[in-house]
Formats: C-alpha cells, structure tokens, sequence
C-alpha cells in the first residue's frame, strides 16, 4: 500500500473518529508528499521505500521545477526532472520559466526503484536554497 493511502485511511479514521470535534484538514495544505513554499520544498527529506510514488505539489504561487543533480542519485538510478529530461544539463538548458515548469496546483510524481540518497533542486530557486533529497530504503 502506498504511503499516501496510508495517510488519507489514516486521516479519514481520524475525521471519523473525531466527529462533533474540530475538522481535520489536509497535511499542511499540501496535496502529495512534498510540497513547496516560494523557495522551499517542504519536508525538505523525505524517506521512502523502494518501489515507492513521490507526489511533489505546488502549493506556492511561483513556478518550480523539480531538478535531480546527476551526481547525487545512485549510479543505476533513472534520472529524472519535471518536463521530462534525461540530462541535469538538458533540464538547465530549456528552463525558460514554462519548459519543466509546474505551476500551482500541479503535480509531479516520480517512483524511486533503487536505494540510495536522491538529491534535487528548483533551477530558478536553486540559489535561494531551494534543495531537496529523498532517501530510498530497502
């Protein structure tokens, strides 16, 4: 079972459970894994299982992308960022502020097959501090 089912069983236990007291929302009004301020990635880590979904969500009203650093995912892991690049350098490339953008309310989700640290980032917030990682275990 994937982790976010677990989380929405959870919570809708939780709503149900909790009835006639104050309501229950969303986790930090982020609809996935990860969401993502003006110039962060919030949880900044996070930890996942082999073979498991990352949901990214814009939250911010900024486009982002979602870049992985071609040295810092393990050496047989599929490379990825939004729009589709196969290249940290082909990603940097076409960014124009729409190519491998996601916008708010957009989505992104990758499946990590192999163990490792993944470490990402936003091109156009990358100096900001906008860096991520995503920690795969067995």
């Amino acid at each position: 079972m994937r982790r976010r089912r677990v989380l929405a069983t959870l919570g809708s236990a939780l709503a149900a459970g909790s009835a006639g007291c104050t309501a229950v929302g969303t986790l930090g009004g982020v609809d996935g894994d990860v969401g993502m301020t003006a110039v962060a990635f919030e949880p900044a880590t996070i930890t996942v299982g082999v073979g498991d979904e990352v949901v990214w969500y814009n939250n911010s009203a900024r486009a982002h992308s979602i870049t992985a650093y071609e040295d810092g995912i393990p050496e047989d892991a599929a490379y990825f960022a939004t729009g589709g690049y196969d290249s940290e350098s082909a990603a940097r490339e076409a960014w124009d502020g729409m190519h491998g953008a996601i916008t708010n309310g957009q989505q992104y989700a990758h499946t990590f097959e192999v163990p490792g640290t993944y470490n990402y980032f936003c091109i156009p917030h990358e100096r900001a501090g906008m860096v991520g990682r995503v920690v795969v275990e067995e």
